[in-house]
């Protein structure tokens, strides 16, 4: 199953919508059944969902959160659109995707029939003993020695002694789109009053070279193979983002989207206001 949490008051759910209906057929004969998961407004909601459905031509079934409150625990401060693969006992198959580029591939792979499937005796996610919600505060951060975008080597150790905003991005992630200008913002406002910035991508060293430059990075970015750090942090989604104190310690647990980043910061002490303000 490819459980997608979805609003219907979300700009990004609706241009990925109608090529999710297109590809219903190709995820029949995959044996995949794709399902929306929305919350809100019992019955604004309902009908708003339903012109929606209908609008994007999706046979799908989108299921409704009982109360305007309520969300799915494993969805929780992640924005939407994101998903999980469910295998057929109900268990994580694959780590959670965040944003319309994200979710879209994992949706075609399924579809070409392409996405890996598990070898014999190897065991699903959901009993993997890896951590994958985050170190908690109080924990040591991981140290690293990672190339930036101009080949120099970047280390934890370096930052001894200044708190450190470590954020972990992905250029193909719209969310880390999103806070781009903010981090920016930041950076510049806060770097000579004990805060440093550093932004942990991974993929193509180009690529991410043109998005420094689109969004005016003016602080490290270090590339990760795969996801060899942020294993060691614990969570695989992005935007996320660890607060590190000035012994190396994780100040703070986990910030997981835009706003509970940005919140992180804005709620330390020392001159630190809203990046925003």
């Amino acid at each position: 199953m490819l459980l997608v949490h979805w609003s219907v008051d979300c700009g990004f759910c609706a241009a990925i919508g109608k090529e999710l209906a297109l590809l219903e057929d190709a995820f029949t004969k995959q044996k995949v059944q794709l399902v929306l998961f929305s919350h809100g407004e019992a019955d604004a909601n309902q009908e708003q969902a339903k012109r929606q459905v209908k609008q994007l031509r999706l046979k799908s079934p989108m299921l409704l959160a009982k109360d305007g409150s309520e969300a799915l625990e494993a969805f929780n401060d992640f924005g939407t659109p994101a998903a999980y693969l469910l295998d057929e006992q109900g268990r994580v198959a694959h780590p959670l995707v965040l944003g319309s580029d994200q979710v879209l591939s994992l949706a075609r792979q399924l579809a070409a029939g392409t996405e890996r499937k598990r070898l014999p005796g190897e065991r699903p996610l959901a009993e993997s003993r890896i951590e994958r919600r985050g170190l908690k505060a109080g924990t040591p951060a991981p140290g690293f020695r990672l190339p930036d975008l101009s080949g120099r080597t970047v280390s934890l150790e370096e930052y001894r002694g200044r708190k450190l905003l470590l954020v972990f991005t992905d250029p193909h992630c719209e969310p880390c789109d999103q806070i781009a200008p903010e981090l920016a913002r930041l950076h510049r406002k806060h770097q000579t009053n004990g805060l440093a910035l550093v932004m942990v991508s991974r993929g193509d060293a180009e690529e991410n070279r043109k998005k420094a430059r689109q969004k005016g990075f003016d602080f490290p970015v270090v590339l990760q193979k795969k996801w060899e750090l942020s294993k060691q942090y614990g969570i695989f989604a992005t935007p996320v983002a660890f607060l590190i104190d000035e012994e190396g310690v994780i100040a703070r647990d986990v910030a997981t989207g835009a706003e509970a980043i940005l919140e992180l910061v804005s709620n330390q002490r020392g001159g630190m206001n809203h990046v925003g303000t």
